[in-house]
């Protein structure tokens, strides 16, 4: 991070508590993979219309590695170059045969790359395939008593035969009824996700998932990749504050003050939410770039603004107004 010693407070963030709707994660195992589910879904409907995306790669999975060789399809399809065996020290675990959805996650993160959990229902897989994202599955092909816990890769539907097209096991095109695949597929506790670009939400994605996406991205190190979705969250949600606060504190920590002053404006702009802390994060940043006079007025916004932090924003006018020097600040504080 880049900082004046007049200044040495970073921004408020509230990405997290923006985010307070994290995603749900299910810990799992397939192998293919532990656990159990159950449920019914309404089905794909009359109205759907047919799909296949036929440029998904296929890796052929004979053994217990499901989970690699879907992941290294869908990471494929949004152009790393990986193989299954370059994955399987991070993803199979021997004594369990099989694949943490968790780690799933976490390996698609290492490659820049975004894991979203999807709703558990037809319509929104059908509408990922529509928008070019294949999904990857989790599916329990025994019975609830004797489970086959098994990850494959959604990558079509036949409306006029009512079948889904998978990359699964030795197969390219495994074909099974609409009404098998969501047997199965709730029986995995209708476990689904999309692997996509930072910069290309998937079509079905919420604001408050997304915004956690690239928050774990950032926590795991991936800034270019965190900054990338924070960007494309407020161009698909300007409203939405949390991507504002965000990209403000992630090119702030970074050091880049006029990309870190540009998002802030932007948030103020486009987002009526924690307009308070926007002010405040501006402050901060105009303060470290010395123009003290905008400082101390973005600082009045704030305090204006109020809501449950005015004592920070009261702490960052305090410093602007003795533009850092640590004898003044003991004195205010001596006077208050």
């Amino acid at each position: 991070m880049t900082s004046t010693s007049s200044l040495p407070e970073t921004p408020i963030s509230k990405p997290h508590r923006s985010a307070a709707a994290a995603l749900l994660l299910l810990f799992g195992l397939s192998g293919c993979a532990v656990m159990g589910g159950g449920g019914t879904d309404p089905g794909f409907g009359d109205e759907a219309v047919s799909v296949e995306l036929t440029d998904v790669p296929f890796h052929p999975d004979e053994a217990l590695y499901c989970g690699p060789a879907t992941l290294a399809e869908v990471l494929g399809y949004t152009g790393v170059a990986v193989e299954p065996e370059d994955l399987v020290g991070g993803l199979f675990i021997p004594e369990r045969e099989g694949t943490l959805q968790l780690e799933m996650m976490a390996q698609a993160r290492r490659h820049d790359r975004v894991p979203y959990r999807l709703d558990g229902n037809a319509a929104t897989l059908l509408e990922e395939l529509h928008a070019g994202n294949p999904v990857i599955v989790f599916q329990n092909l025994g019975l609830a008593i004797r489970p086959v816990w098994h990850y494959a890769v959604l990558v079509g539907y036949d409306a006029d035969a009512e079948t889904v097209v998978l990359r699964s096991g030795p197969d390219e095109r495994r074909l099974r009824t609409t009404a098998f695949f969501l047997r199965s597929w709730a029986r995995g506790d209708r476990w689904a996700i999309t692997v996509t670009k930072p910069d290309q939400p998937p079509a079905t994605a919420q604001p408050v998932r997304w915004l956690q996406a690239a928050v774990d991205l950032e926590q795991t190190g991936r800034l270019a990749a965190a900054a990338a979705a924070y960007e494309s969250g407020r161009e698909r949600w300007p409203d939405a504050v949390g991507f504002h606060l965000g990209l403000t504190n992630l090119h702030y920590q970074a050091g880049r003050l006029e990309q870190a002053e540009d998002a802030a404006r932007q948030g103020l702009a486009q987002s009526n939410d924690d307009q308070g802390v926007l002010w405040n994060n501006l402050a901060v940043i105009l303060a470290d770039q010395f123009r003290w006079d905008e400082a101390r007025a973005a600082a009045g916004e704030a305090m204006t603004a109020g809501g449950e932090y005015s004592d920070a924003f009261r702490r960052t006018l305090a410093r602007i107004n003795c533009r850092g020097d640590e004898n003044c600040l003991r004195q205010r504080q001596t006077a208050d």
